[in-house]
């Protein structure tokens, strides 16, 4: 049972950051008056913030695996030369 829900746990987090997030984005719209989101505007806008819940999630995850393998230490050194074991086949 804890292999299904460890896997589950990081979506889970990111749903629950997305909705505070809609939930909060749209209190501060009626705190300035805009007025009640229709059905539109509360599609739109969890879209929106689960997009962008998304794309943080992506890019932390790439940055973290680049840190982990090597990919930044690599980035400033000169190609390897033909035939060596270093390059990519």
């Amino acid at each position: 049972m804890a292999g299904p829900l460890r896997r589950l746990r990081p979506l889970l987090i990111a749903g629950l950051i997305a909705g505070g997030g809609t939930a909060a984005i749209a209190g501060v719209w009626r705190a300035i008056g805009g007025g009640a989101l229709p059905v539109h505007g509360w599609i739109a806008l969890s879209l929106g913030v689960a997009g962008t819940v998304a794309l943080a999630w992506g890019l932390m995850a790439l940055a973290f695996r680049s840190d982990r393998d090597g990919w930044d230490a690599r980035a400033g050194l000169p190609p390897p030369a033909e035939g060596s074991p270093d390059e990519d086949a």
